[in-house]
């Protein structure tokens, strides 16, 4: 025969060398935690090397019926492959038998080669001692690579993947998962002739993607405090990728030029709520900094509605009296909402310069009225433990919104 089915190759190493090719299940390799060709189950491709005019052959056996390769069917020594193979029982089963020793181990046995690779590794304890020492040969997870290939190609190009990224770079909601694998390399088997190093080499075009191994870079993690500035929506929360992605997505519906409809406004509210929702979810995480951080002089210059807003927890610190007062005063919240009302369309106006007064006046209608807000202005004054009357959802949102002047 002059092919074999392998799993692990050797002319992948160097297309010159002569050695021995292996074909093990990877339902039979050792099962380890470590992601290797046994994770592959029974669920593999085999590869086929040898003569590259005789690969069509194994082109045949890879055809499917009924979920079943031909290879598979006539290991199994099915009747039906048989006689589609020959209708004579005794050519049929001559042909099987040469068909499936692709599978089977070569008979010269054993070998490596001058140039393939070799690793000699320390088994025993004298590193002196040739013989306290195997030689690994290693081989190419050709099947492996086969599926990191497909998995790979299918992140870059497959429908799915384009509709998640696409939804990812609009700002758009998706239920799917969006998988990208960064900073690829392409190792190029075979150059012109792929065929010459196998089969499943020829079909990828050569081509085999290795997977960066490089170490992780540490990154300075960007302080969630607004360090020397007048306001957050200066600079730190205005900053986070998620804001700059829905307030890129909200200018896109709005200048859109289809008719103002339902859509477009919900459309509209629901990238509304995401800013808002990550409003809140950036002054939770504040919610966790040490009680009074803002008496800190780096936080001067910030005004005060966002001092009460972002760091309640000091109305409960000694000698606060009065910052609890103000706290409680609770005219605070319609300041912080003109406040955004007019940073976010400071943010749109750069698309958008007709926006005024009554579409400011709408965001921070909808910041105040949110369920969002509402929830971490009852979580903070649990937190502060005070005495007061906590109100209703309803009678808070009333108070909020007469606050506003509305």
């Amino acid at each position: 025969m002059q092919i074999q089915a392998v799993t692990h190759s050797l002319k992948a190493i160097h297309p010159d060398a002569r050695g021995t090719n292996l074909y093990v299940k990877p339902s039979d390799l050792h099962k380890h935690d470590l992601l290797g060709t046994h994770a592959l189950g029974n669920h593999f491709v085999t590869d086929v090397v040898g003569n590259a005019a005789a690969l069509d052959v194994y082109k045949l056996l890879r055809l499917e019926v009924g979920g079943r390769t031909l290879l598979q069917a006539l290991t199994a020594n099915d009747d039906e492959a048989l006689q589609a193979l020959d209708d004579d029982p005794a050519q049929a089963q001559s042909l099987r038998e040469a068909l499936i020793s692709l599978t089977s181990e070569r008979e010269v046995g054993i070998a490596s080669h001058a140039r393939a690779k070799q690793l000699y590794w320390l088994v025993g304890d004298d590193a002196e001692d040739d013989a306290h020492y195997h030689l690994i040969a290693p081989l190419y997870a050709t099947s492996l690579a086969h599926v990191v290939h497909q998995e790979v190609q299918e992140a870059r190009f497959g429908e799915a993947n384009k509709l998640a990224r696409h939804a990812w770079r609009e700002g758009l909601p998706h239920d799917g998962v969006y998988r990208e694998y960064r900073d690829l390399a392409v190792l190029k088997l075979g150059g012109t002739k792929p065929q010459n190093i196998s089969q499943l080499n020829s079909e990828r075009g050569g081509i085999n993607y290795l997977l960066s191994s490089l170490p992780p870079e540490w990154q300075i993690r960007r302080s969630v405090l607004p360090f020397n500035a007048k306001s957050i929506f200066d600079r730190t929360f205005g900053a986070r990728p998620a804001v700059r992605a829905a307030i890129r997505a909200l200018q896109r519906v709005l200048l859109s030029e289809r008719p103002k409809n339902l859509d477009i406004r919900d459309r509209r509210n629901e990238l509304l709520d995401r800013i808002i929702n990550e409003l809140n979810t950036y002054a939770e995480e504040l919610l966790h900094q040490r009680p009074g951080w803002t008496r800190d002089p780096l936080f001067d210059d910030l005004v005060e509605e966002e001092k009460l807003w972002l760091d309640p927890l000091r109305a409960d610190l000694p000698e606060e009296d009065d910052f609890n007062s103000r706290w409680n005063f609770m005219d605070w919240p319609a300041r912080v909402g003109e406040r955004f009302g007019k940073w976010l369309n400071g943010r749109l106006e750069e698309k958008l310069p007709e926006l005024g007064f009554v579409e400011s006046r709408e965001w921070r209608k909808m910041l105040l009225g949110s369920g969002t807000w509402r929830q971490y202005l009852r979580r903070a004054r649990e937190e502060i433990g005070s005495p007061h009357y906590i109100p209703t959802s309803k009678t808070h949102e009333e108070l909020t919104i007469l606050r506003a002047g509305k």
